[in-house]
């Protein structure tokens, strides 16, 4: 089918448009970000994948709300799948270190992925910082831990 036929068949709200909108932009996040990560000795705490490019900072408490600070304590450096399991609480992480997945997740059958990269993970050990000053805090891991046990 030529490019004509494909823009023919396309209705007025399927074509490209544009807006302008207004982002709020943490300042803080690019350093935060670099903390957290050197802290985790630059790889995913939960998988240990390394590749700096595919490490996001996951904040424990959203920095939004009280406890949420940019400090190291309450972050993690997780690779980008167990960051959004995390972030959707499919991961949890209580405040022994101890990382919990979501029963219904851990009963699912699907492909490797989700066997070896996530079920596996269920009551591992969380990789923790070298210093135990940069450990993440007790306190922010029950608090969210609670809310993925109310998601479960």
């Amino acid at each position: 089918m030529n490019r004509d036929r494909v823009e023919d068949n396309m209705s007025g709200t399927e074509r490209r448009s544009y807006i302008t909108q207004t982002v709020l932009y943490r300042a803080h996040q690019k350093q935060f970000r670099k903390r957290v990560i050197a802290a985790d000795r630059n790889q995913c705490a939960l998988c240990h994948l390394k590749n700096i490019e595919l490490l996001d900072l996951a904040h424990i408490i959203g920095d939004r709300e009280d406890q949420g600070d940019p400090v190291v304590q309450n972050g993690l450096s997780l690779c980008k799948i167990h960051h959004a399991a995390y972030v959707n609480n499919f991961i949890g992480i209580n405040p022994d270190y101890i990382i919990k997945i979501r029963t219904d997740l851990l009963t699912e059958t699907d492909g490797p992925m989700l066997k070896y990269g996530i079920q596996s993970l269920n009551n591992a050990k969380l990789v923790l910082p070298s210093h135990r000053i940069q450990y993440p805090d007790r306190e922010r891991l029950e608090r969210r831990f609670l809310d993925f046990l109310k998601a479960g």
